[in-house]
């Protein structure tokens, strides 16, 4: 496993900043007195604490930082997420405020699914609330590809065989895809990029 990327404050050293290698921060601070530096997850962090100074903590930097990213997410939106334990497994699905963390829907668990659907009737089910709410412009934010394309094209491609288990699951599928093929909505469904905003708010934290 690749060792995780650190990033390097020096704030009191022979040369201040930031450095992303462990050495190049060490021949700053080696032998200095009074030298003053920490380490960070991510650089956003680092770049505050930088710029903050030396008595700022990680937490402090970490809530700023998370801060600093969703100052890039739409603030009329809703982010939505699945979980499924096993595949397929227990699933279940919600929306939530990605500034509050409020959330906005629940549904499950289901006794049997898969996590491409679960994303698939959570983007559905946001589409159908802000419709009926009259929040036509309301972005939704997904990180599934499959499950955007699922909407988009107004059809499941899925594996899993339909049975007496599963039924409740499929019949809320069948309500979904109905949906889309007899209503237009305007909402754009956006991708939620994990990558630069950290995880996405809806996430069921259990990776």
């Amino acid at each position: 496993m690749a060792k995780k990327q650190r990033y390097y404050v020096v704030w009191e050293g022979l040369k201040t900043g930031i450095f992303d290698d462990w050495k190049k921060c060490e021949a700053q601070i080696k032998g200095y007195q009074g030298a003053r530096y920490k380490a960070f997850d991510s650089l956003d962090e680092a770049q505050i604490a930088f710029k903050a100074g030396p008595f700022m903590g990680t937490n402090t930097a970490k809530r700023m930082s998370h801060k600093k990213k969703l100052d890039n997410i739409l603030k009329d939106s809703i982010a939505v997420d699945a979980a499924c334990e096993g595949n397929p497994g227990i699933l279940e699905y919600q929306g939530v405020d990605p500034h509050s963390g409020a959330k906005l829907f629940h549904q499950g668990p289901f006794d049997e699914g898969t996590v491409n659907i679960g994303e698939f009737l959570a983007i559905v089910h946001a589409i159908a609330l802000l419709q009926n709410q009259g929040r036509v412009h309301t972005a939704i934010y997904s990180d599934s590809v499959t499950g955007m394309s699922w909407v988009k094209n107004k059809r499941i491609k899925t594996n899993l065989v339909r049975n007496k288990k599963n039924e409740p699951l499929f019949i809320l599928v069948d309500r979904a895809l109905r949906w889309l093929n007899t209503n237009h909505y305007s909402n754009p469904v956006l991708k939620w990029e994990t990558e630069d905003w950290g995880e996405n708010p809806a996430d069921f934290g259990r990776k």
